[in-house]
């Protein structure tokens, strides 16, 4: 039997004393020091691009967890115009650097779009742990509540008996409905009840917790297909977006999880958490080069307003600001 805390009255936003720019600029500390420092500083100390600065550059930017195939394209790239002579000097080479940068991003800038004719709008996550999997499903939940939808979120985390209070915990909180059965409960059930009672009571969107599972445990992963096959018994389209949570701070381990979490489940989106407090927070070049899976949301923080959707621009100028 399973337990359904029934709160669903929409909270408003609280107002932001700063804006996210600035709080990007803050929770990117650590990784902006080889861009606006290490990098910039490269750049505009020499007249002249040559080897020298290309290898030191490699250097920053593998440095930065860019990645080695992701850092080698961007020094083709550069490489390539000054054959070219597209660079008049290292000013410009900076300036190209930024848009190639930001040309890796853009394609992947895609935010969470609800299809309103799917009710509900089923959001399963996925993910290691320790990545905020559970904390970015309530993040999620609070914004699509505060855009008035419905929602409804399914403890499907049943291997730890503190991430099912950590949901309903969440649940209390903010008004909204949770589906949760005891620790060791079967996650496929749980998610099923959740999709059937999501669908009697006309929710606009399910978020399903999942647990949080290394991507080398194969029975694991078997376990998350199963999941979607259950999942598909309720509603034949559903999910309607797998959501694949990284820590950012693992560094090129966030690339191998996506790469074999993609191969066993689809994911149709990336969260990318805690860029705040890492200097590795170049692996997200790297995510969207060699996958080219949307980027959902990024996280820079453990505050509600701390997780926004994903804008290219905006975070490779929040890279190279070199204002505090």
């Amino acid at each position: 039997m399973f337990n359904i805390l029934k709160r669903n009255k929409p909270a408003e936003n609280p107002s932001e004393k700063i804006s996210f720019f600035s709080r990007l600029k803050q929770g990117l500390s650590k990784t902006r020091q080889y861009f606006s420092k290490n990098i910039t500083d490269l750049f505009l100390g020499k007249k002249v691009l040559d080897q020298e600065v290309l290898d030191q550059l490699e250097t920053y930017l593998i440095s930065a967890d860019v990645g080695i195939e992701t850092t080698q394209y961007l020094i083709q790239k550069l490489t390539d115009q000054l054959a070219r002579k597209e660079l008049s000097d290292c000013e410009a080479a900076l300036k190209s650097l930024q848009n190639e940068m930001q040309a890796l991003l853009t394609p992947v800038e895609k935010p969470l779009t609800l299809d309103d004719t799917k009710k509900p709008f089923v959001i399963l996550m996925i993910g290691v742990n320790g990545a905020g999997k559970t904390t970015t499903i309530g993040k999620i939940a609070k914004t699509l509540q505060a855009e008035g939808k419905n929602i409804m979120l399914a403890a499907g985390d049943t291997f730890r008996a503190a991430a099912i209070e950590q949901l309903q915990v969440w649940g209390e909180r903010n008004n909204i409905a949770v589906v949760a059965q005891q620790s060791g409960a079967d996650t496929a059930a749980v998610i099923y009840d959740a999709i059937e009672s999501a669908k009697a009571k006309k929710m606009d969107v399910l978020i399903a917790d999942t647990a949080g599972r290394l991507h080398t445990q194969t029975n694991l992963i078997e376990e998350l297909k199963k999941i979607e096959r259950v999942i598909k018994k309720s509603d034949t389209s559903a999910p309607h977006e797998t959501l694949l949570v990284i820590d950012a701070s693992i560094g090129q381990n966030a690339l191998l999880q996506a790469k074999q979490f993609n191969a066993a489940i689809k994911i149709s989106g990336i969260v990318i958490t805690k860029l705040d407090g890492t200097a590795k927070g170049g692996i997200i070049f790297a995510i969207a080069k060699q996958l080219q899976i949307p980027i959902r949301y990024i996280g820079i923080g453990e505050g509600i307003d701390d997780l926004k959707p994903f804008k290219s621009e905006e975070f490779v100028t929040a890279l190279f600001s070199m204002e505090e």
